[in-house]
């Protein structure tokens, strides 16, 4: 046989091992709940729609993640009306979740002071001070 055939059929062997692995993994991973996708879930993210230095800002929610005025918060507000940790923000399956952290002048999810953890919605507004966030 010319070595060219020979060749040829080693690429597309190995071609065919290579998506034979890739599916195999891919089964695992919906067995064991793990996407190998990298798939952006909607309301994960945050825009400063009204802030005096920061409008147009946006914040992207992969875990938890603490704002405030603080150095040491994972996304600075700079905002004087901010507390040093104000906020906390879960990402989940079904959008963002809200914890105020004790703040002393509270957040605000579409005008109402949050009390307890809040699901946020795509669209929703979030106010802390005089800082403005819509979930997108």
């Amino acid at each position: 046989m010319p070595d060219v055939i020979l060749a040829l059929l080693r690429i597309i062997f190995l071609g065919l091992v290579y998506l034979f692995v890739w599916q195999v993994a891919r089964a695992i991973g919906s067995h064991l709940g793990i996407s190998l996708k990298r798939e952006r879930r909607e309301g994960t993210r945050l825009l400063m729609v009204r802030s005096e230095t920061q409008q147009g800002t946006e914040i992207e929610v992969s875990d938890a993640t603490v704002l405030g005025r603080s150095s040491e918060a994972d996304v600075l507000l700079d905002d004087p009306y901010a507390s040093e940790f104000h906020m906390r923000l879960l990402a989940q399956e079904n959008g963002l979740v809200l914890h105020d952290l004790g703040s002393t002048n509270g957040t605000y999810v579409n005008g109402r002071r949050v009390t307890a953890p809040t699901t946020l919605r795509r669209g929703d507004s979030v106010q802390v001070g005089k800082t403005v966030m819509e979930v997108r």
